[in-house]
């Protein structure tokens, strides 16, 4: 469901859509792209959460254009809505791919999806295809918010089980099922990105990942249990940096003219990084293409 929101309304103001964007990163990214002066599509499952987050993005920016969309992104059905409503009346110049959740991944939705690959892998994937049309031969910037490739590296993504159900992702500790199916699909997420730009190439859109950090608060792992949880609180007591930080590199990614024009890369801390063999390997990620284009009923061709 869209909420029109246009408290400071200037219609020639570009237009970016944040996903995750009622807490954490995702907050903080809408914030500096608002004070940027960037009209702001905030997206979330919690209406409550995203005005509570408005209102604050408001208390540093009094003129920030901010227009709330609430969807469940473990939903296809209502992802799919979702990028009707964004496309309408004209399409976003810039995609901010930042949801994610970490749950355990025997947890499925009502369309028989597990959560985790719905809402980390499935979502962004039909999100910026669907808007891939619309947006037509305009400029326009997708960015995909990852993890850090170096701890990936050890996480391959099981083309054969996309749905993370296999005895292998399960490992000693039960409680520790949630990170391992994280990793796998943030390494979707790479490879998606790295497909969405080769099949992009030579048009105005461009498609890059970034790892924000190690950050805290960013409401991860707020559906830990057992020794995840227990490693959680010890490492919430270690200095971290905040949010903010986190917001910098995808913001940057978002904004900056020194990237205007590149596609198809990886950064951490502004800087271009490279990301595992598995990700970049072009027939693995031509299979998780298809194989997605098949979980949300989208044709293969983009």
């Amino acid at each position: 469901m869209a909420l029109g929101d246009t408290h400071g309304q200037t219609p020639a103001r570009r237009r970016a859509v944040v996903t995750g964007a009622s807490s954490g990163i995702g907050e903080a990214i809408a914030r500096r792209l608002a004070a940027e002066g960037l009209a702001v599509d905030m997206v979330s499952h919690s209406q409550a959460r995203l005005e509570r987050s408005a209102a604050r993005i408001r208390g540093a920016s009094p003129d920030a254009e901010l227009r709330l969309e609430r969807a469940d992104l473990s939903s296809i059905a209502e992802t799919a809505k979702l990028a009707e409503r964004l496309a309408a009346p004209e399409p976003p110049d810039i995609v901010v791919s930042n949801a994610a959740c970490t749950v355990d991944p025997a947890e499925t939705t009502p369309e028989g999806v597990t959560r985790m690959l719905a809402v980390n892998h499935l979502a962004p994937y039909l999100l910026l295809r669907s808007l891939v049309r619309p947006i037509g031969d305009r400029p326009a910037r997708f960015v995909i918010v990852g993890a850090d490739p170096g701890t990936l590296a050890r996480l391959p993504v099981d083309l054969d089980d996309l749905h993370l159900r296999r005895d292998r992702l399960r490992g000693p500790f039960p409680s520790f099922r949630p990170a391992l199916g994280y990793g796998r699909t943030k390494n979707m997420n790479a490879m998606f990105g790295y497909a969405l730009a080769a099949r992009l190439r030579g048009s105005a859109i461009t498609v890059n990942g970034a790892h924000p950090g190690v950050i805290r608060d960013t409401g991860l792992g707020r559906n830990d249990r057992g020794l995840l949880r227990v490693l959680g609180r010890v490492l919430g007591v270690l200095p971290m940096p905040g949010p903010d930080t986190g917001a910098d590199t995808p913001s940057w990614l978002a904004t900056s003219p020194e990237v205007a024009g590149l596609t198809g890369r990886f950064f951490a801390k502004r800087r271009e990084v490279p990301t595992a063999p598995h990700t970049t390997d072009v027939d693995r990620c031509d299979r998780l293409w298809e194989e997605s284009a098949r979980l949300v009923g989208l044709p293969v061709e983009l």
